[in-house]
């Protein structure tokens, strides 16, 4: 699963899981270590998604069409930017997977703080996307399946401006589960759905196993690299009531030499998509749908988007 936002869960994950790990060993938790532990992972989530350049900034999502794709504020444009932008700032140009962009003579756009005239436009899945910026705002060229579009970013969008926490349940040490892997052989691919109605291919090593309220489930885990954490799309009953309607996203730390870890509901997030229509989140596939309420972690933001 590509994007910026599993680097950033990655990072967070790796604050608190040699804890976590230590504690699963024993079968024992410090009711109070474990909590503090759950409330400062949760402050830097929230320092992150309110970053100038965080989820919470997304303003745009506009997809490009074969050939020319004039842009700015003014309503004729093929891609119409936010208000605070000139009326027209110049062109995309979509060529056979490869996307450029003219700025007009007198408009001030800007690439590692040097005016840009042309440039060649990287797209986010090769790691390293050309941000373009003016003003206030930020924006560049992602790529979901063969089709590419613009994201618009503003440090100053109303949703990041106005954003005031996110609710969650309670911490309950009873939804940190100790969880057994069960690797596929060989690895497999499944298919994850998404808000765009599309399916992506995503590698799947293996299924988490673990026990609550004395039956036995299995979510599959996507991960790329041996030494990634496990990353897991998954839905519950309280979705589309008490928690986002899509599902939620939770990481654990690969399997211990004696093949187990550690799943902690307490930590499930909301999908960028729980606060603006401009994301493109993967969402739960059908065989990680639990039949039965997870009451832990982050609750449904505001009105769902997508």
């Amino acid at each position: 699963m590509q994007g910026r936002w599993r680097m950033i869960a990655i990072i967070l994950f790796a604050g608190i899981s040699l804890l976590l790990m230590t504690c699963g060993k024993k079968h024992q938790i410090d009711e109070i270590a474990y909590r503090q532990e759950i409330e400062e992972w949760h402050r830097q989530r929230i320092a992150d998604l309110i970053r100038p350049d965080g989820w919470l900034t997304l303003v745009g999502l506009h997809w490009l069409k074969e050939g020319a794709n004039p842009f700015g504020s003014d309503s004729s444009n093929a891609i119409v930017f936010p208000p605070k932008v000139p009326a027209f700032m110049g062109t995309f140009y979509l060529r056979n997977g490869l996307v450029t962009v003219k700025i007009r003579p007198g408009v001030s756009v800007y690439y590692q703080d040097q005016p840009v005239d042309s440039l060649e436009l990287q797209h986010d899945l090769t790691g390293e996307p050309t941000i373009l910026s003016h003003g206030t705002l930020q924006w560049y060229i992602i790529k979901r399946g063969d089709r590419y579009a613009v994201r618009i970013k503003d440090s100053e969008s109303p949703v990041r401006i106005h954003f005031k926490g996110i609710e969650r349940f309670p911490v309950d040490s009873r939804w940190r589960l100790r969880a057994r892997f069960e690797p596929y052989q060989p690895p497999r691919t499944i298919d994850v759905p998404t808000v765009l109605g599309t399916t992506v291919s995503e590698p799947c090593p293996g299924r988490l196993v673990f026990e609550w309220e004395g039956k036995t489930y299995a979510l599959d885990v996507i991960q790329e690299k041996p030494i990634d954490p496990l990353f897991i799309l998954f839905g519950d009953q309280t979705n589309g009531q008490e928690t986002y309607g899509g599902g939620r996203f939770l990481y654990a730390d690969p399997p211990d030499a004696s093949g187990f870890t550690v799943l902690d509901f307490n930590r499930a997030y909301n999908p960028p998509c729980a606060f603006t229509p401009y994301a493109t989140c993967p969402l739960p596939p059908a065989q990680n749908q639990l039949p039965f309420a997870v009451r832990a972690g982050e609750k449904a933001y505001g009105d769902a988007h997508h």
